[in-house]
């Protein structure tokens, strides 16, 4: 098959499936992709890859001497969620790519916008350079191209560049680009000079608006781990409560609130994201989050933004009103990426890009002025429980404010056989999905609970405490203070996001 990637085609294409609920309500997972290369294929869904060219392990070629190899480790040391061991990551040449490999690329590459198309012998011809930093460039094409002649290529040609077997991973057969970025992710696989700008090439291709994350030169984005989410970016004005035009995970700025008794519509059972600021309570009803993965509010006479990842658990809270004067309140978006996983969050105004763990700017002017958002604590527990102990708290409305009606379950056990996004090696001290309320100390470390055991714990009148960090309960959630009792501020997350994000996390045990 020869496939011709025709740039009005992909706003249409690009929406089939995405990494959370779409902008009808509907889960993405389900969505039937469109027929444009199904390029937004839902990687659970996809078939298992290509094993005609397992291929040996990449040779060297003799002008590159001053290859390197990576970090060796023992074989099984690194292991996908599934148990897979992951094979020693190949030899990598220093240097730049052979020129054979980038008018190879070229070729592809020029191909995306015209009549001339490419195949799959086009991309499977870039395994003749030898030089597995090409792996990265394979990864992106198959998540564009999930399945067909042009993914067999890559699939061919990923193997043959590094010697792994996908056939030996069970994650590839629901999704060979899952399995194939997981490999690159735990390798830690170095990229060849001018990746970059190839993933430019195309991302804005798929997305303009992703142009200003890239312009950045000094970005401290790693291009290598950020990948498309299945949806385009929100770049709708504050305040804006219509659709997306052309799909996105669109933002619930200042919802409607009912006080408690006007929160008879949740179920006592249905989880809220809690948050106390001042003398103001408010619970953020999670299906409602799941729908709109980001809220903008004043809360106790600040200004507040909370991204919400389904893929990763995690719904911070941050502070978007403590910049310095002169600077602009961010708005907080969505941009449909993801970094390992974890959502792409970016301000609007500045079009700057945060770390969604941290609330650190990596790109852009907030990047440059060093912004950093600070935290408040977000109380994960049941609406009956959080009201019974703040009969205060306010509840945001049933239909957020802008009429819309919200599914109790939108997203239908999406995640029930684990990430559905690439997330690499895994620590194994937990399950991946294992939820944990983690913080971190002023001096760096992070300190995570598994939030069952702590909850047990307190509620069996026990002490949690670690690092110089106690647990106690708060309307059945968890909140941290310091030696002196002042609050820490923390969240829950998965376990595999908190990890992979906050290494080498002191892990309490019961």
């Amino acid at each position: 098959m020869r496939f011709r990637f025709f740039a009005p085609l992909i706003g249409a294409a690009l929406l089939a499936a995405a990494c959370a609920a779409s902008d009808t309500g509907t889960p993405t997972s389900t969505v039937t992709p469109t027929s444009v290369a199904e390029a937004a294929e839902d990687p659970v869904q996809q078939t298992a890859p290509a094993t005609t060219s397992a291929g040996a392990p990449a040779t060297v070629a003799e002008s590159d001497s001053d290859a390197v190899l990576l970090d060796p480790r023992e074989s099984g040391a690194l292991r996908n969620h599934l148990g897979y061991a992951f094979p020693l990551p190949p030899e990598v040449p220093t240097g730049p790519i052979a020129q054979t490999a980038i008018d190879d690329l070229e070729f592809v590459w020029s191909s995306f916008q015209s009549e001339v198309g490419f195949s799959g012998t086009s991309v499977a011809r870039l395994a003749q350079s030898g030089d597995p930093r090409l792996a990265w460039i394979l990864s992106d094409l198959l998540r564009f191209f999930p399945r067909g002649d042009i993914a067999d290529g890559a699939v061919s040609a990923f193997q043959s560049l590094t010697g792994a077997r996908l056939a030996d991973d069970p994650v590839a057969a629901r999704s060979s680009w899952q399995s194939v970025t997981d490999h690159l992710f735990a390798w830690d696989l170095p990229a060849f000079d001018g990746y970059n700008d190839y993933k430019e090439r195309l991302f804005t291709l798929v997305e303009p608006g992703w142009q200003p994350f890239f312009d950045d030169a000094d970005s401290e984005i790693d291009w290598r781990i950020v990948s498309w989410g299945g949806v385009l970016i929100d770049n709708r004005q504050l305040g804006d409560a219509r659709p997306c035009p052309r799909g996105c995970i669109p933002a619930l700025d200042d919802p409607a609130v009912t006080d408690a008794s006007g929160g008879s519509w949740y179920p006592d059972d249905g989880i809220v994201f809690a948050v106390i600021i001042g003398d103001e309570a408010r619970a953020y009803p999670r299906h409602i989050m799941e729908i709109h993965e980001m809220v903008n509010d004043t809360l106790g006479g600040r200004r507040i933004g909370m991204p919400y990842c389904t893929l990763c658990g995690s719904a911070p809270a941050y502070f978007t009103d403590a910049v310095p004067d002169g600077v602009a309140v961010p708005v907080l978006r969505t941009s449909g990426l993801l970094s390992r996983s974890n959502k792409v969050m970016y301000d609007l105004v500045t079009k700057s890009v945060f770390n969604t763990f941290t609330g650190r700017a990596v790109s852009g002017p907030l990047r440059e002025q060093g912004i950093v958002l600070p935290q408040a604590t977000v109380v994960t527990t049941t609406w009956g429980e959080w009201q019974a102990a703040h009969p205060d708290t306010t509840i945001v409305a049933s239909d957020g404010g802008i009429g819309r009606q919200y599914p109790f379950n939108p997203l239908g056990g999406r995640d029930d056989n684990g990430p559905i996004f690439p997330v690499g090696d895994v620590d194994g001290r937990l399950s991946v999905h294992d939820q944990v309320f983690g913080v971190v100390l002023d001096d760096g470390t992070p300190v995570g609970f598994p939030v069952a055991a702590a909850v047990a714990a307190l509620e069996n009148g026990g002490t949690v405490e670690l690092g110089g960090v106690t647990l106690h309960l708060d309307g059945g959630g968890l909140r941290a203070v310091d030696a002196d009792g002042a609050e820490i501020d923390g969240h829950q997350s998965f376990w595999f996001a908190w990890s992979q994000f906050m290494a080498d996390t002191l892990l309490w045990e019961p």
